[in-house]
């Protein structure tokens, strides 16, 4: 077996550091350490080496946060410290989107060309941001996916590498605006609080969004005062059984899109005999158009460490992994300080509340794939390899994270745990509908005046949300779902927002993303961005998405100046490659690549 190594290459003084501060100093020269006699005698820590390869991925960020990329050298010295095959490392480095393997400035501007960024200037910003930031400026423009600032497009995010790590926001972002972010993190304007990206804060009703803008994120004390961890001390008054039983018979499901029954979830997990559980929390919230997850977690941390720990009780586990997005900054340092101080007050740790349960959070950060939304591609990211989906079954209750049953959820689902409990599970289920019950989540951008995330029950039709948002004038589409759901017309707003009532009118609510465009914006142009964001987040490992994403981008690039009859054979094979995906690709992401671009041009009919 040939393995690839990188040479002579060595680690600066700086990159053995950034990796020393992550893992603690060697033991010995097989890890690293100055040889000494010993060595020559016996190998020491090998098998505890290989039992840290989830180590991984925050050793490259500990490498990449200080430097700015990850030379040869600092790989191979991680490697050596991990007993990590230097050739699975190189391709765990290269699979992300925020890493670099190559030489680059220290400062990284991210500006953002997805869909809401793309209607509102984002090639522009672009090409006005390369234009002042030239070589020798000391910064890297890089395009980006979405940053998950929708409600403020265009975005951009600059990340100045060093000992900490800076970073600053621009959104909405101006030329001048996002080259002083680059060039002056520290003197940037001051990001707008949470609250800013909700309409609604502060009114009566709210469930899901009622602490935001209303509580001091950073304050457990204020957490508490306004109905904090009343969700946890039913829990364990009525006992892991009864959570799951109240979290059934609510009726909540998934939020992330797919919309499995929370409580079977749990339920499947719990009852598995292995005697290790482990929660986790996809907080990796990548669909263009989608931010709600990151004003939860921006505006009420608390709120998510709690249901985390309540959901931990139910099934069963005593460690809970947070899988948070690599591009929300202010996302992370809330959540690092919220389990800070659950850890210090005991709601964390061991003995929570005197009750006899241990229970503790750790967040991984992610590093800019799309792909790591999917439930096994993000425990394969989190174990330290390329983040690929794995083949089903074994199910993640069964075989998921480390092997051990697991029960996945995103932010948004979890959060809404703690209203079943407080609520109770019969009052929970009588708001929305019988078959979508509770409040949800959405993501509103595009051609708004008041973009943001909403909460509303479920039942609600798609016009009275772009009502409260302030539709403008002159209406083109709307996009549901994000890049994964499809178009519906203006003369179709009257669709309920449920699982069920999307799906009646050939359509999904998937993640809650409702984008809408007027006529201003090119829908040819619009089709492929979507296409390009599928073929560059394609993993690569099944033929279907890998070719199928290239040729659908490929058909649409010919088709862009089209119409009518002369489009009609790139047309006929979109749909065949679009049905081979859907069929035959492993996962979401090649399964719905196609669904957004056939629904353009059926209900739109984008290139007639």
């Amino acid at each position: 077996m040939v393995d690839l190594h990188f040479g002579d290459s060595k680690p600066t003084d700086e990159e053995r550091a950034a990796v020393d501060a992550l893992l603690g100093p060697p033991e010995s020269s097989w890890e690293g350490a100055d040889r000494s006699d010993a060595d020559l005698r016996w190998a020491r820590g090998g098998r505890e080496a290989r039992e840290r390869r989830d180590l991984l991925l925050p050793g490259l960020h500990a490498v990449n946060d200080r430097i700015g990329w990850i030379s040869e050298g600092a790989l191979g010295y991680l490697c050596r410290r991990l007993t990590v095959p230097p050739a699975e490392a190189y391709g765990v480095a290269t699979f992300y989107a925020m890493f670099s393997v190559r030489p680059r400035p220290s400062t990284v501007l991210h500006v953002c060309t997805d869909l809401a960024c793309a209607a509102a200037g984002a090639p522009e910003l672009c090409a006005g941001v390369e234009a002042r930031l030239g070589p020798g400026s000391g910064v890297s423009v890089e395009r980006s996916p979405c940053l998950g600032l929708c409600e403020r497009a265009p975005a951009a995010l600059a990340v100045r590498a060093g000992d900490p790590v800076r970073t600053a926001v621009s959104a909405p972002a101006t030329v001048a605006a996002a080259v002083l972010a680059a060039t002056a993190p520290d003197s940037a304007p001051v990001e707008p609080p949470a609250a800013a990206a909700v309409p609604q804060a502060g009114r009566d009703g709210l469930v899901l969004l009622s602490r935001v803008g209303v509580v001091d994120p950073s304050s457990l004390d204020d957490y508490r005062a306004h109905g904090g961890y009343t969700a946890l001390r039913r829990a364990f008054a009525i006992g892991a059984a009864g959570v799951i039983r109240e979290v059934t018979e609510s009726g909540l499901v998934g939020r992330g899109g797919a919309a499995f029954p929370t409580g079977r979830k749990w339920q499947a997990t719990a009852s598995q005999p292995d005697r290790t559980h482990y929660l986790v929390c996809n907080a990796d919230e990548s669909e263009p158009g989608t931010f709600k997850d990151r004003v939860l977690m921006e505006g009420d941390p608390y709120a998510l460490v709690e249901a985390m720990t309540v959901a931990g009780f139910a099934v069963g586990a005593r460690q809970g992994y947070l899988y948070l997005r690599g591009e929300y900054p202010r996302a992370l340092a809330r959540l690092e300080h919220a389990l800070g101080q659950a850890r210090a007050r005991g709601l964390l740790g061991d003995d929570i509340l005197g009750q006899g349960y241990s229970f503790d959070i750790e967040i991984r950060r992610g590093a800019g794939a799309y792909i790591c939304g999917e439930e096994t591609a993000l425990f394969n990211s989190i174990e330290g390899h390329r983040g690929e989906p794995r083949s089903k079954p074994p199910f993640p209750v069964e075989k998921g994270l480390f092997g051990r049953p697991t029960a996945e959820n995103n932010v948004e689902t979890l959060v809404n745990v703690l209203p079943v409990l407080t609520m109770g599970a019969q009052a929970y289920a009588a708001v929305g509908t019988g078959a979508s019950t509770g409040p949800k989540l959405f993501c509103v951008s595009g051609s708004v005046d008041r973009p943001g995330v909403y909460e509303l029950p479920f039942g609600a039709t798609l016009g009275e949300l772009l009502e409260l948002a302030g539709v403008r004038e002159g209406l083109r589409a709307v996009l549901l779902g994000g890049a994964a759901g499809g178009f519906v017309r203006p003369d179709e707003l009257d669709i309920p927002l449920t699982f069920e009532g999307t799906r009646e009118a050939g359509a999904t609510l998937g993640s809650g993303v409702v984008l809408a465009f007027d006529g201003t914006v090119p829908l040819p142009r619009l089709l492929l961005r979507i296409a390009e964001f599928f073929r560059d987040e394609s993993c690569g490992q099944c033929v279907p998405c890998r070719v199928g994403t290239v040729r659908q981008e490929e058909a649409l690039h010919r088709i862009a100046e089209r119409r009518g009859a002369a489009a009609e054979p790139d047309i006929a094979l979109l749909r065949e490659v679009g049905r081979t995906m859907k069929d035959a690709s492993i996962c979401g992401l090649g399964q719905t690549a196609w669904n957004a671009v056939e629904s353009a041009i059926d209900r739109l009919g984008a290139y007639e």
